[in-house]
C-alpha cells in the first residue's frame, strides 16, 4: 500500500515551527510498515528549512520516506501541470474525523489479520484441557 503520514500532530506533537516530542510508537510502527514493503510517503505543510529539520528528525529515528509531498520521488510539482494532492491507498493524519487515534490504534487497523491470528490462538487455548489458571498466561 501506499500510505501518507502527516508530521506534525501524528508522528510528532504540534510544536510547529519546532519539532514536537515523538508520538508513543510512531516510529516503531513506521518500520514496521515499512518492513512490510509499504511505501510511505510524507505529507506534510511543512517546507523549506522546516520540511529539511522533520527529514532529518526522521532520519535520525530510522525513518527515510518513498517520497516527500509527492506521488513518486521524482515528480516535479508545477503549479500549471501537477496538483499537490498525492495519491494514497490511506491517509495518517490528525486532522481526520475523530482525531489521531494513536499509532497502537493505527498499528491494530492496518493488520487486520493479526487479530485473525489472534482469535485462531483462542480457540485453540480453549481447545485444550488446560485450567483455567493456566489459560491466562498463554492468552498473553
Amino acid at each position: 500500500m501506499i500510505i501518507a503520514v502527516d508530521f506534525d500532530g501524528t508522528i510528532v506533537e504540534h510544536r510547529y515551527p519546532k519539532i514536537g516530542k515523538t508520538k508513543l510508537f510512531a516510529f516503531e510502527t513506521l518500520k514496521q510498515l515499512q518492513k512490510q514493503e509499504h511505501r510511505l510517503i510524507l505529507w506534510t505543510v511543512r517546507a523549506g528549512k522546516e520540511l529539511e529539520e522533520a527529514l532529518n528528525f526522521c532520519k535520525k529515528n530510522g525513518i527515510e520516506f518513498y517520497a516527500v509531498n509527492k506521488n513518486y520521488p521524482e515528480e516535479i510539482f508545477t503549479e500549471n501541470t501537477v496538483s499537490r494532492k498525492i495519491y494514497a491507498d490511506i491517509y495518517i493524519d490528525d486532522r481526520n474525523i475523530g482525531g489521531f487515534p494513536g499509532w497502537s490504534k493505527i498499528w491494530e487497523l492496518l493488520n487486520e489479520n493479526i487479530k485473525e491470528l489472534s482469535a485462531s490462538k483462542e480457540k485453540t487455548i480453549n481447545k485444550l484441557s488446560i485450567p483455567d489458571k493456566l489459560k491466562s498466561l498463554f492468552k498473553k
